[in-house]
């Protein structure tokens, strides 16, 4: 691929194509940039269903169990609390979600698709299939492979240094 070519190249005068590809940042650009490509490629299409993009993080995971509590909902999405209860609200005021209280614990409340929430799975999720064929498009299937078990471990090495500082924050 040219070096030319935004975010996969040297970009500054004097940067060396060693210097832009290092560790030091060149990963987590490229990382970023695909996960917006992603983004957008996907906001465009699920726009259409009256959905944005932090409504169909919380959609998916509906799709996949429904009846989360909200702070389930927020765990599995990765979103803070107060985030969710205000696209829980927005959502339930567009007919897809409804809150019913928990019979177990009376003080949490689930959160369920109703049949407009779960008719959207039928319209949305072959715009997300469509947009990672797309991605991948030109890409054998041997790097695919390759690619995914880096990222994979990438992700596997930050997520255990995390867990490091908090272990050693809470000492």
């Amino acid at each position: 691929m040219e070096a030319s070519v935004k975010g996969w190249g040297p970009e500054r005068p004097g940067e060396s194509e060693d210097q832009a590809g290092s560790a030091d940042g060149a990963l987590s650009f490229v990382v970023r940039e695909v996960n917006r490509a992603f983004a957008r490629a996907l906001q465009t299409r699920i726009a259409r269903s009256g959905v944005s993009m932090g409504q169909w993080f919380f959609l998916r995971a509906l799709w996949e169990e429904d009846g989360l509590t909200q702070r389930e909902l927020s765990h599995r999405v990765g979103m803070m609390e107060p985030t969710t209860v205000t696209a829980v609200n927005v959502m339930e005021a567009q007919g897809l979600v409804q809150r019913v209280r928990n019979s177990h614990d009376r003080r949490k409340m689930n959160i369920f698709l109703t049949d407009k929430g779960r008719a959207l799975r039928d319209t949305m999720m072959p715009s997300a299939s469509e947009i990672a064929q797309i991605a991948i498009d030109g890409i054998a299937p041997e790097e695919l492979d390759v690619t995914l078990d880096v990222l994979r471990r990438v992700g596997a090495n930050l997520n255990a240094a995390s867990a490091a500082a908090r272990e050693s924050e809470e000492e």
